[in-house]
């Protein structure tokens, strides 16, 4: 993260929005659009962003050829309230499970040497 920091955002740690992250893998396109729309239909959830690296658009030699769809959210609830996590922003990651099962910590590695050569 730190590496990050320094490296993407001049040292700008409040840019770093991917320290709490969590995946869901999915075996259908459909079941993964459910879940999208879901989420952005919850009134307690308040998406920021949606970087959909599925888009046909998306030039995938961005990412090494990864695909999933991240979403940065904050989760607004009394008790999020209460804890005064109400605007902690967290990445939520919608994977399809061909390319789950290519994310390993190895794979990972490669996609941040990937990443630091490209110096993003």
């Amino acid at each position: 993260a730190i590496e990050k920091v320094l490296r993407s955002y001049g040292g700008d740690a409040s840019r770093l929005v991917d320290v709490c992250r969590q995946a869901l893998v999915f075996t259908t396109v459909g079941d993964l659009v459910r879940c999208l729309e879901q989420v952005r239909q919850d009134s307690q959830v308040r998406v920021l962003r949606v970087k959909n690296r599925l888009d046909k658009q998306y030039d995938s030699a961005l990412s090494a050829g990864y695909r999933d769809v991240a979403m940065n959210l904050v989760v607004c609830t009394d008790r999020t309230r209460r804890l005064a996590v109400d605007c902690h922003v967290c990445e939520f990651q919608l994977i399809l499970q061909g390319f789950a099962e290519l994310k390993s910590n190895e794979g990972h590695k490669r996609y941040v040497t990937f990443r630091n050569k490209r110096a993003e």
